[in-house]
């Protein structure tokens, strides 16, 4: 696992294809509880306009009851929530998952101790669900 604290961003090396990284990780976060808002296919829709781009699928997901309580701290955490992944291939073939460090955007908003608890809860279960996508000791499963 990388971090580039200045981003914010933590970045997470996979074995595995983009799409069934993605695949996995949806099941990951939907076994902890947490509601898929939407997945997106950058790679399909830069095909569909005529443009090329490296596997890259982008999970939006969240839960409502712990997400809120971020907003309701500082508004502005709205628009780095639902929380987010990206599986992404490099030049190298190379599959990677990147999502936002919630004390990152902890930070970046000014969320006061009232969140606490709620951030440590993101960052959990989203370092946890990216590590069950990406671990290949899943494989015998």
């Amino acid at each position: 696992m990388t971090e580039d604290a200045d981003k914010g961003l933590v970045t997470v090396a996979s074995n595995r294809p983009v799409r069934e990284t993605i695949d996995r990780l949806q099941d990951a976060i939907t076994a902890a509880g947490f509601h898929v808002f939407a997945r997106v296919d950058h790679a399909d829709h830069a095909a569909r306009v005529g443009l090329e781009l490296r596997p890259t699928e982008l999970l939006i997901f969240g839960k409502p009851e712990g997400g809120t309580h971020l907003m309701q701290d500082k508004q502005t955490a709205g628009i780095d929530l639902p929380a987010k992944a990206l599986a992404w291939q490099d030049a190298t073939g190379v599959t990677w998952v990147t999502c936002n460090d919630a004390s990152w955007v902890a930070a970046r908003h000014g969320l006061g101790p009232a969140s606490q608890a709620g951030v440590a809860a993101l960052e959990a279960s989203t370092v946890a669900a990216v590590r069950q996508a990406t671990s290949p000791a899943l494989d015998a499963l």
